[in-house]
């Protein structure tokens, strides 16, 4: 029989386990936003504080989650975090002040209204107590803003901060995606609230629509079926719902034709037997008189906007319209459809593949006289250019050289004008997310602020501005954001000492009358300023090129410098021309292969 006795133990019992409080936390409203900021994944943001939105960067400062790059002007916050949505299919956040630092952001704003690009603005706001009564650094910011934004949220309480976060979130990433704008009064953001998350969104009447109607798919894909002559019309829709492995599929599996519209251009590979290029005022002819010779435009996320059209009673006036857009206000409203479609692009593109498997049973589509009329003008009218005989650089082959020597795996951002058609033009582009421009508001300085957020959210890509010697005075100021923050872009200025593009039309439509449009940057004046100089000034690396013999070695050292940001100035040509071109406010059949040089359009 054991005599050992069970063990007692001598310790004193535990305590009961207080129940975990329910209760939310506490926090200030810039703690708030701070939080929400983190909980919706975001990690980089671009901004510049001022008195009414110092509460939230003293809680920014505390953080190490949160990346925030200091820009020298907001336009240049709200152009970064536009290229940083563009390149990475993520949310752009610019921040700013009340006043002058909200309204500086109205220009990026605006353009990403225009290019469906998903951006969250927050700006602070004077005390609420004082609105109205004209503060200092006081602007209605919210009605400034309403026509240029999906949705804007003034706020406050501290209370109402998450709700207003997330919703800004989720409407300006779903449905077509854009700006959306949340203004938060001073002391709104140092009050404290319960922090409430995930927050109850109270959104009455916003339901994007992303699954199609059956009956409209079907009907689409019995019209490409019995087609003659149809088009794939491509729109940056398609980039925007990342929908470019399903185009592929879709125009392989049909064998129609497709072209790229501006905001498209690496939608679809340039280098596929299949793609025409890029319709419009400066479009490719095959692309140009594709849409206008057509008996069908499939038009996938694209708005039929007036650089595509032209005079729109004399757009493809034989072509039936299929339009399929996430955006029910974009149907109709240039051009009627025959079978409207609303719905998100990729989801569209999966339903008509598989519509078109069984069209085809019912119908043996036959392209083939189409596609000899194409290759005919590709043949014919092949996309290039003629070297300048003034000794200076072509700046169509100064672009073409960035592209090849880069590849297509980098990144390309332009300002506007007449080198953002030639990068559209002569850089080829395979992948989506390469090709970063300012399409439908045609910001001039977009170029260098976008690049710089497109290298913080792609660090491992090679990211150029493609500029021009106009745009990029208005903006080179983040020059000084990349060489401090380590963000090391490379700049290619098409320096042709004018204002390009406007030139061009005074050259071709005003009798040469070049009514200040130069800027004495380039060959021959007094370069001011000089943007080497510049760029040194700032610890950037500048170089001058003037020679073609010299444009191939500036291209590799700017790709081998990557320990600051790189400052090509390419002297070239003031009187080279993109070509072809269609004039303003005539039918796109009147297009322009070269100076004094049309191309035969086929009327029926």
């Amino acid at each position: 029989m054991s005599t050992d006795s069970p063990a007692v133990s001598t310790a004193s019992p535990r305590p009961p386990k207080k129940p975990q409080s329910t209760e939310p936390e506490i926090l200030t409203g810039s703690g708030a936003v701070l939080r929400s900021l983190k909980n919706l994944g975001i990690t980089d943001v671009f901004g510049l504080p001022g008195g009414a939105i110092i509460p939230f960067y003293d809680e920014l400062m505390a953080d190490t989650d949160i990346r925030h790059i200091l820009v020298r002007h907001e336009q240049g916050a709200g152009h970064a975090a536009e290229g940083y949505a563009a390149s990475s299919n993520r949310v752009g956040v610019a921040i700013a002040t009340s006043g002058p630092g909200a309204t500086n952001l109205v220009t990026a704003i605006a353009d990403a209204y225009m290019d469906s690009v998903p951006l969250l603005a927050i700006t602070g706001q004077v005390f609420s107590t004082l609105m109205g009564t004209d503060a200092f650094q006081e602007v209605d910011i919210i009605g400034i803003t309403m026509p240029i934004t999906k949705h804007s949220i003034l706020v406050k309480d501290p209370a109402d901060v998450p709700a207003a976060i997330a919703s800004a979130y989720h409407i300006a990433t779903t449905g077509r995606p854009g700006p959306v704008l949340v203004d938060i009064t001073k002391d709104a953001q140092q009050n404290s609230a319960p922090f409430v998350w995930p927050p109850k969104l109270d959104l009455p009447g916003y339901r994007p629509v992303t699954k199609a109607h059956g009956k409209q798919i079907t009907a689409a894909a019995e019209m490409l079926a019995a087609a003659a002559r149809p088009v794939f019309y491509v729109g940056g829709g398609v980039i925007r719902s990342q929908a470019s492995a399903e185009l592929l599929q879709l125009a392989e599996k049909t064998g129609v034709p497709v072209v790229t519209t501006l905001m498209a251009r690496g939608a679809f590979p340039d280098s596929h037997p299949q793609h025409l290029g890029m319709p419009g005022m400066h479009g490719t002819v095959p692309a140009v008189l594709g849409l206008q010779e057509s008996d069908l435009i499939i038009a996938l996320g694209s708005r039929f906007d007036d650089r595509v059209t032209g005079k729109t009673s004399e757009f493809a006036p034989n072509a039936k319209i299929v339009h399929v857009d996430i955006d029910p206000a974009e149907i109709g409203k240039i051009r009627a459809a025959d079978v409207p479609i609303v719905g998100d692009a990729k989801e569209v593109i999966i339903d008509l593949i598989a519509a078109w498997a069984t069209a085809v049973e019912q119908t043996t589509p036959d392209y083939s006289d189409w596609w000899t009329r194409l290759s005919g003008l590709r043949e014919q009218f092949p996309l290039g250019y003629t070297m300048p005989d003034d000794g200076l650089l072509s700046p169509q082959q100064v672009i073409e050289r960035i592209g090849q020597m880069t590849g297509p795996e980098g990144i390309y951002a332009a300002g506007v004008g007449q080198h953002q058609m030639w990068a559209a033009q002569f850089i080829k582009y395979e992948r989506p997310n390469s090709w970063l421009n300012s399409g439908g508001a045609g910001t001039m300085g977009y170029g260098v602020p976008a690049a710089m957020g497109a290298k913080v959210a792609e660090p491992d890509r090679v990211v150029w501005a493609i500029d021009g010697d106009g745009c990029f005075q208005m903006t080179n100021q983040e020059l000084a954001t990349c060489v401090i923050n380590n963000i090391p872009i490379k700049v290619a200025i098409i320096n042709n000492s004018s204002l390009g593009m406007v030139r061009q039309w005074q050259t071709l439509f005003y009798d040469g009358r070049h009514s200040f449009t130069d800027l004495n940057t380039g060959h021959g004046t007094a370069m001011v300023p000089d943007f080497v100089k510049l760029a040194d000034a700032y610890g950037a690396l500048g170089i001058r090129v003037t020679k073609q013999d010299e444009v191939d070695a500036a291209i590799q050292l700017a790709l081998d410098t990557n320990d600051r940001p790189v400052v090509i100035d390419f002297i070239v040509s003031r009187d080279s021309m993109v070509w072809p071109m269609v004039p303003q406010g005539v039918g796109m059949s009147q297009v322009q292969y070269a100076r004094d040089h049309a191309p035969e359009w086929e009327e029926e």
